[in-house]
């Protein structure tokens, strides 16, 4: 099981939000670099989205989600949506889920 794991979930309509592109970074000195990207299945879920384990640091995971309310045919203020968040040095898992609509999104460290 991954360190790290994330969902998206379309509040408005109640279902999974499938084909999002989510990107993961790691921030490395002043500059941050792409260390994984994938788009949510049907269950707005990534499967084997990171390695097994990550280093302590600060990281950002980014979903897409002005694409995904373009494609479902709805005005969205939010082009993207963004979790800034640390790993300590012990580390272990981390749920990160967005929770989306057209005018609002937020999140929180679910188990």
């Amino acid at each position: 099981m991954s360190q790290l794991s994330t969902h998206i979930l379309d509040t408005a309509l109640g279902k999974p939000a499938k084909d999002v592109v989510i990107r993961l970074e790691q921030q490395i000195a002043e500059q941050w670099e792409v260390i994984a990207q994938g788009v949510t299945d049907a269950d707005g879920r990534l499967k084997d989205f990171t390695p097994a384990h990550l280093a302590a640091g600060r990281y950002r995971l980014t979903a897409e989600i002005g694409h995904y309310f373009a494609a479902t045919q709805r005005e969205t203020l939010y082009p993207s949506a963004q979790i800034d968040f640390m790993i300590t040095q012990n580390g272990g898992h981390y749920h990160l889920p967005f929770l989306i609509s057209p005018w609002s999104w937020s999140t929180y460290r679910g188990s």
